[in-house]
């Protein structure tokens, strides 16, 4: 059953099936970034201000991944929360990975050369866990065709061989419950399911790593008292998650508060049901396999393609198939425009 938005919080969103590229801001987060960039123009915001905004969205997030929000950092992007784990690991550390991943998982342990990144298939993944692995990163949801990863298989095994398991999550929070407590590691970026302006990220990182994962990004924002002592030694960080903070795009976080309000407001589980019916709906009249995704990945001839964007239809190519995201916007409809071009 569709989700009942229709007090406008998206007005433009008939037809739009690519949130696994960009999610469409609710009516309130462009209202909130256009009254903040006002502020701005009239000399009326303030630095401090805006922390409001980036606090907010913290504890959103943490609810979200069930985590207090002491285990946040906030930052800009899942590359550079990806790069910190990865300048943290021991030379000759071994990484495991899983073919096709999205590069911003995969790079940052590629860029050094003195690591081992075993790469292997996405369902040989918890069973290439030995002991001489010290690390395994893999996305939750692909974003090259929507497949969930079983992170509760590939937990066990990263604990049983006491390997860290990091997760980037981007492609999972806001229509996926995810529990952070189940990896050492959890990267988000918001941009997608979450609604948000591109420039918001988080790092849920668990207690036992806080002292343990080395702060290559350290800043005044990772500080105690981001605004008291910002100038001169020693080195000062919080004794949180707090510590790995990026400074703030301030801008990008007012639309992600107004954002994360929302989601949290309709529920996970509520988007869950809907996102995954619909993207159903799609599969079962296409007899593709079940799969509990919110994304439906097709192979697409030319004319459906074309057949598709006459109908409006928003979607993204990726490795030569139609990819499909339903979200909380999406109705029955725009499933049935998908299916009507490939009839």
């Amino acid at each position: 059953m569709s989700i009942d938005l229709s007090n406008g919080q998206f007005p433009s969103a008939a037809g739009y099936l690519d949130t696994s590229t960009l999610g469409l801001p609710p009516a309130r987060a462009a209202d909130a970034l256009r009254e903040a960039i006002d502020a701005w123009q009239a000399g009326a915001a303030s630095a401090p201000g805006y922390d409001r905004a980036v606090e907010r969205s913290r504890a959103a997030f943490a609810g979200l991944v069930g985590v207090p929000p002491a285990w946040i950092a906030t930052g800009g992007q899942v590359a550079s929360f990806v790069g910190l784990v990865a300048a943290s690991l021991p030379a000759g550390a071994e990484v495991l990975a899983v073919e096709g991943e999205f590069t911003s998982v995969l790079f940052p342990f590629l860029a050094r050369a003195d690591l081992h990144v075993r790469i292997v298939a996405p369902d040989r993944l918890a069973g290439a866990v030995t002991g001489a692995t010290d690390l395994v990163a893999v996305s939750a949801v692909q974003s090259s065709d929507g497949t969930l990863a079983d992170l509760e298989t590939i937990g066990k095994a990263a604990r049983a061989h006491d390997a860290r398991l990091l997760v980037d999550a981007t492609q999972a929070v806001g229509w996926l419950p995810t529990d952070a407590r189940a990896a050492d590691y959890l990267v988000c970026g918001a941009y997608k399911w979450l609604l948000s302006p591109r420039g918001t990220a988080f790092f849920s990182v668990r207690p036992e790593h806080w002292e343990t994962l080395r702060p290559v990004h350290a800043n005044w924002y990772g500080t105690p008292d981001p605004y008291n002592g910002i100038y001169g030694g020693p080195l000062r960080l919080a004794d949180d998650a707090r510590r790995f903070n990026v400074s703030p795009a301030w801008l990008a976080w007012v639309g992600t508060a107004a954002a994360l309000d929302l989601v949290c407001e309709v529920g996970v589980d509520a988007i869950h049901a809907h996102d995954v019916a619909l993207a159903s709906r799609v599969r079962d009249a296409l007899a593709l396999p079940a799969s509990g995704s919110a994304v439906v990945s097709v192979a697409v001839t030319d004319a459906e393609a074309e057949r598709l964007r006459d109908a409006a239809v928003r979607f993204s190519i990726r490795d030569g198939r139609a990819r499909f995201a339903f979200h909380l916007y999406n109705r029955e409809a725009d499933a049935d425009a998908v299916l009507e071009a490939f009839d």
